[in-house]
């Protein structure tokens, strides 16, 4: 149950994030919809939708908005509707990037994802073509505050997790997709709601850059995410602690 951690660069990414917390809100409330569309509009039943409830918690979305994104949602005919999308290929630095977006148009996501990947230096592939250099798990995570080291390996092993790490930034928790909830619902039972939990992507090598590449990179990651339509990127790269900081600064 041990294994590299890459908060530094998760946390720096996140920086980012925060401050576009208002246009996430727009994303949250897509991710809302067809959650709600995918199943039953009651969260105990519906795992996307109760994912999708605790991304918006995570921003700070007021209890009121989520309720009614998904009273919106469960009306039946009417509102938006919106198609996954799943893209691919590599940025600047050779870096793989995974796009996943929610839209309503997808000719005109595509070539803004297109260009984006184009004018970065890169360029987009077809479906498949550097997801397999990534792995589909859940991530939960608690702050350092939450448990010891100790207690939280014990109650990750029990409740089914596949992997700890324990850092002065947090505790977190890998398992396979289809533990996501079980595992959650394990840990939450003993420590409380979690600081987080989410599917994410995980690539099985990364690309170190420098500085150079990295602030291309992030220019690049930057564009893919100001688009409304985008709702995760995810890339295999990696920073050495000294150049990490420097770019959170």
């Amino acid at each position: 149950m041990a294994g590299h951690s890459q908060f530094k660069n998760i946390m720096h990414r996140k920086g980012a994030q925060d401050a576009k917390r208002a246009k996430q809100f727009g994303k949250i409330i897509r991710e809302l919809t067809v959650a709600t569309r995918s199943g039953l509009p009651e969260a105990n039943s519906n795992p996307r939708l109760r994912a999708a409830i605790v991304a918006a918690r995570e921003v700070n979305m007021p209890k009121d908005t989520i309720e009614r994104a998904i009273k919106k949602a469960s009306g039946g005919a009417g509102g938006d509707d919106y198609v996954e999308m799943r893209y691919e290929g590599y940025g600047p630095a050779g870096v793989a990037v995974i796009v996943e977006a929610l839209t309503d148009n997808r000719n005109r996501t595509a070539s803004e994802v297109r260009a984006a990947f184009s004018k970065s230096g890169g360029s987009m592939g077809e479906t498949n073509s550097v997801s397999f250099m990534f792995r589909r798990l859940g991530v939960i995570t608690y702050p350092v505050s939450a448990a010891s080291e100790d207690d939280m390996l014990e109650a990750a092993i029990e409740a089914g997790a596949e992997n700890v790490v324990s850092t002065d930034a947090g505790h977190e928790i890998t398992c396979e997709v289809e533990s996501f909830f079980a595992v959650k619902d394990g840990l939450e039972a003993r420590f409380g709601e979690a600081e987080s939990g989410k599917l994410d992507w995980r690539p099985e090598n990364t690309v170190t850059l420098d500085e150079e590449k990295a602030r291309s990179l992030f220019k690049f990651l930057d564009v893919l995410e100001d688009n409304d339509d985008v709702q995760n990127v995810y890339a295999n790269f990696d920073l050495p602690d000294d150049l990490a900081e420097k770019l959170s600064a």
